[in-house]
């Protein structure tokens, strides 16, 4: 294995440092068109999990554009974006690697999601809360797709 075939892990990660629920809403939209990942995916296969993290993902946009909507650094952010991050990455590893890709998203997403704070704060005192976040939201939905996308392919069954 090479460092390269887990970008997209690490990708997915990135993609969790900004929006926690994003990576596994982007994983069961790519499961419900009939796409496959290339790690085992367990819980996004089950109906449940994979409408519910779509509900979730989108639930989270609009949340986040609310004045009270925590910092994504406290503790169930982290937790969150540790859960979405490790399920999203393993299922874009390799197959058989999947806990290196859970290991891979989840060092990208933490740190960085730090690192996306700051940014966003500054960009919050310069356009405001809502403005700033429908440019990030914008910004990260679309990476979270193209990953996901390009990580892919189509379901042959």
């Amino acid at each position: 294995m090479k460092i390269t075939d887990f970008v997209y892990s690490a990708l997915i990660g990135l993609v969790a440092s900004c929006r926690s629920m994003t990576p596994m809403a982007a994983i069961a939209a790519a499961r419900v068109s009939g796409r496959d990942t290339p790690g085992s995916l367990l819980l996004l296969d089950r109906p449940l999990f994979k409408y519910g993290a779509l509900a979730m993902g989108v639930g989270e946009l609009l949340g986040d554009k609310m004045k009270s909507a925590p910092d994504r650094t406290v503790f169930l952010g982290m937790s969150a974006r540790v859960a979405s991050a490790g399920i999203a990455g393993a299922a874009l590893a390799p197959s058989g690697e999947e806990k290196t890709g859970a290991a891979i998203a989840i060092s990208t997403a933490v740190p960085l999601a730090y690192v996306t704070l700051a940014a966003r704060k500054k960009a919050v005192a310069r356009m405001g809360q809502t403005r700033s976040g429908l440019i990030e939201d914008t910004l990260i939905v679309a990476i979270g797709a193209a990953v996901v996308f390009f990580a892919t392919r189509p379901n042959r069954h």
